[in-house]
């Protein structure tokens, strides 16, 4: 075999293998978990006042919970990207 083609299947199998680490283990339990009731509604228990509001108003879910990513998308968490 070809050192080449050596060299690129190991690189493959190492990609492979570290976006399946971080795809099951790194991506379920980072910071809390936001749970949903049995509703379908985000629980709100624990949260601040400020922290309802800015959900109710504009849907974003406080960064502390752990949902990076999850709400702001790439307009940094506004509504609209203003």
């Amino acid at each position: 075999m070809d050192t080449k083609n050596l060299i690129l299947w190991i690189v493959i199998a190492v990609l492979v293998v570290a976006v399946g680490y971080v795809t099951f283990f790194k991506g379920s339990g980072t910071g809390q978990a936001v749970k949903v009731g049995a509703d379908g509604k985000l629980d709100t228990t624990g949260w601040t006042e400020n922290e309802k509001m800015n959900y109710e108003m504009h849907g974003t879910i406080p960064a502390r919970l752990g949902a990076s990513g999850a709400s702001t998308g790439s307009s940094g968490g506004m509504v609209g990207g203003c």
